[in-house]
């Protein structure tokens, strides 16, 4: 129970944040008809974050880390990539009274995986956090640890998703998806800004 409790409560503390994952998988949740239309990018968050949790604390992250040039490649992808996002998130919104235009499942797909992987925050909180809590249990107290975590951020992602098309189903007027639509590439530009930053500080 300590070890599920310790699980639970360190990925949530580090999935709760605003942030651009989360942003795209509740957007997502809001915009499309239904939540199956949305499973694309709820399955794929939660699996890269399945794996991002599994290399933690497996250490093979934490090695990967150790490269001087990867945090330089993933702050380069991650902030074009985000870039890219925010134009076309903008772009999709078009007029205030103007319908959406619905994202396809593969580049729900790309989007998801790539605000999951190409995010180097995500990634040094998951080595720093999960990879070193870890580190004090062995063999199975340990497998326990990573499935729970993981398990937090597949909920999470449901929940998520579910929440986007509660507030969309009640957005009659489409207002209220108009507003996160631009809220969401603000947030996205935000990032990607911040990244290309970091990235010409490596």
């Amino acid at each position: 129970m300590e070890v599920i409790m310790h699980a639970a409560m360190l990925a949530f503390g580090l999935i709760l944040p605003l942030g651009v994952q989360n942003v795209f998988v509740f957007n997502q949740g809001m915009m499309q008809p239904n939540l199956i239309r949305a499973l694309p990018a709820v399955i794929t968050a939660g699996l890269c974050d399945t794996l991002l949790i599994g290399a933690a604390v497996g250490g093979i992250s934490l090695v990967l880390l150790q490269w001087p040039l990867l945090a330089g490649v993933l702050y380069a992808c991650g902030g074009l990539f985000l870039l890219y996002m925010a134009w076309s998130v903008w772009r999709s919104t078009g007029a205030s009274n103007a319908a959406p235009k619905l994202i396809a499942p593969g580049r729900q797909i790309l989007f998801a995986a790539s605000v999951s992987l190409l995010n180097p925050h995500a990634l040094l909180d998951t080595v720093a956090v999960i990879g070193t809590s870890s580190l004090q249990y062995d063999g199975k107290e340990r497998l326990l640890f990573a499935i729970v975590a993981a398990a937090v951020s597949w909920i999470w992602f449901f929940g998520l998703a579910g929440a986007g098309r509660w507030v969309g189903g009640s957005d009659r007027s489409g207002w209220v998806g108009w507003w996160f639509n631009r809220l969401s590439a603000a947030v996205m530009f935000a990032m990607g800004i911040m990244m290309l930053w970091k990235w010409m500080a490596v």
